[in-house]
């Protein structure tokens, strides 16, 4: 974790959970190193926030009800996006973390290990270095 980050150097990011819960965590770990600058609830609310705000790093849940986030993130880059992505996932599969990764994912961090793996995550993806949370 960096110390004395001034606003300037914080990387900018956009949520994006159908679970308002998750949001409230994500925003709870990653707001003192981090500008939370929006998020959104599905695929289509997280395509239209990316355009409008443009984040550098977009944390991003695969499981949602309308666009999953690997088809997000495959159209964020389709669209000339710069955002890094995080996927912040339940699925501690080797298969789902490959297809992240391949739909343009430099970040993996599992659920259940958000608080002790986003923020580095974020950090990490903002100066182009993958993260992947450890599957115990």
């Amino acid at each position: 974790m960096r110390s004395n980050i001034t606003l300037s150097e914080r990387p900018r990011v956009l949520l994006v959970d159908d679970n308002p819960a998750m949001i409230a965590r994500a925003t709870a770990v990653l707001s003192r190193g981090c500008e939370i600058i929006g998020s959104a609830k599905n695929g289509t609310g997280a395509l239209a926030a990316a355009a409008t705000l443009t984040p550098e790093v977009v944390v991003l849940d695969i499981s949602m009800p309308d666009i999953t986030g690997l088809e997000v993130a495959n159209r964020l880059k389709a669209g000339g996006s710069t955002a890094a992505i995080v996927f912040l996932s339940v699925h501690e599969d080797e298969a789902v973390m490959r297809a992240a990764t391949a739909a343009g994912g430099l970040g993996y961090v599992i659920k259940s290990r958000l608080a002790l793996d986003l923020e580095q995550a974020v950090m990490a993806a903002s100066e182009g270095r993958p993260f992947t949370s450890s599957i115990l």
